[in-house]
C-alpha cells in the first residue's frame, strides 16, 4: 500500500514518475486538474469530477488527451494497484511540452497523470473542536482574467492567500473580491448559518463551484434546509451563528473563529454548532450512499 502514479497509463512508482522540465504544466501552470477521494475505496462523486475536469478543458482552451472513460478506467486500475484502504486522487492534464514560449500551438505530447495515495484527513480535533480562518489582503482573481470555473494549475494567489493565513495562525485562507466580498477558501468554498438557513457566495462572485458545495444543495434539499445563494461580506461571517468550510477531501468543517487584521472574533458560541453536525451527518451518509454503501 502508498503511492502509485499512473503516467499516461503507466503505472509507477512516485520516484519513476518524471515529466519533462519542458512540460507546460510545469512552465506555465498550463494544465487541469481535479482531486477525489474514495468511501470504502471507491470513488466519490467521479461522474461530477469528470464534468469539471472536462468543463475546465475547454474553458482554457485544451482538449483532454484521454475520454472520461479512459479516466476512469485508468483511476480504478491505480486503486487497484495501490491498495490503499481509503485514497486520495489526482488527476492532472497537461497542455503537453514543446518548444518554450507562451504560443499554446507549441504543445506537443499532452500528458495525463493519475496520483493515488493514502488519504491524509485533518485531525479529529479539527472536526471536534472547528478551525480559524483568516479573511486575508490577498484577492481573488478577476473573473475577466482567469475563469474561476476553471480548476487549472494557475494557483499562485491561492497559495500566497494561505500563506498569509497561515502566518496568522489559522487553518484556511478567505479571500475577498475587488468589491471586497468573501469568495472563497485558498482550497475550500465557504457556507454561513442565520437563522436556521445556509448561505453561500453565489458563482457571480468568482468562485470554483466545488463538487462537495454542489452535493451540499442536494442533502439541504433531502433534510429541508433552505439553502440561499447571495453576497457574503465580512459583516455577515462575524454575525453567521455558525460557518463552515467544504472542500473534496475534508468534506465539511465547522469554522468556530475568524481573524481580520490583527484581531480574531468568534463565530456564534465559538464551538461547533449543531446545524453543522447536521448537515455533516447528512452529507457522509449521502456521500457512503453514492458508492454503494450502507449507512
Amino acid at each position: 500500500m502508498g503511492t502509485l502514479v499512473n503516467l499516461n497509463g503507466r503505472l509507477v512508482p512516485p520516484e519513476e514518475a518524471v515529466v519533462s522540465v519542458f512540460d507546460r504544466g510545469f512552465l506555465y501552470g498550463d494544465s487541469v486538474y481535479e482531486v477525489v477521494r474514495t468511501y470504502g475505496g471507491r470513488p466519490f462523486a467521479m461522474d461530477r469530477h469528470l464534468a469539471r475536469l472536462n468543463g475546465s478543458a475547454e474553458r482554457i482552451g485544451m482538449e483532454l488527451p484521454w475520454s472520461g472513460e479512459r479516466i476512469l478506467a485508468e483511476v480504478e486500475r491505480t486503486l487497484a494497484a495501490a491498495g490503499n484502504e481509503e485514497s486520495y486522487i489526482r488527476i492532472v492534464a497537461t497542455r503537453g511540452s514543446g518548444p518554450i514560449g507562451l504560443d499554446t500551438s507549441l504543445a506537443v505530447d499532452p500528458l495525463v497523470l493519475v496520483i493515488v495515495q493514502p488519504i491524509h484527513l485533518p485531525p479529529r480535533e479539527a472536526y471536534e473542536q472547528g478551525v480559524k480562518v483568516q479573511l486575508v489582503g490577498v484577492r481573488k482573481n478577476l473573473r475577466e482574467a482567469i475563469d474561476p470555473r476553471a480548476k487549472t494549475g494557475n494557483y499562485l494567489n491561492n497559495v500566497l492567500a494561505l500563506r498569509e493565513a497561515k502566518a496568522h495562525g489559522a487553518y484556511e485562507a478567505l479571500m475577498l473580491d475587488t468589491e471586497g466580498r468573501i469568495t472563497e477558501g485558498s482550497t475550500s468554498n465557504l457556507f454561513v448559518v442565520k437563522d436556521g438557513r445556509l448561505i453561500t457566495p453565489p458563482s457571480a462572485v468568482g468562485i470554483l463551484e466545488g463538487v462537495t458545495r454542489a452535493v451540499l444543495f442536494e442533502v439541504a434539499k433531502e433534510q429541508g434546509i433552505p439553502v440561499e445563494e447571495r453576497d457574503v461580506r465580512p459583516a455577515d461571517l462575524l454575525a453567521a451563528d455558525e460557518a463552515m468550510i467544504t472542500s473534496s477531501v475534508r468534506e465539511i468543517l465547522p469554522v468556530v473563529r475568524v481573524g481580520v487584521n490583527g484581531d480574531e472574533y468568534p463565530i456564534g458560541a465559538g464551538a461547533p454548532g449543531p446545524m453543522v453536525r447536521r448537515i455533516t451527518d447528512a452529507f457522509r451518509a449521502w456521500a457512503r450512499r453514492s458508492v454503494g454503501l450502507a449507512d
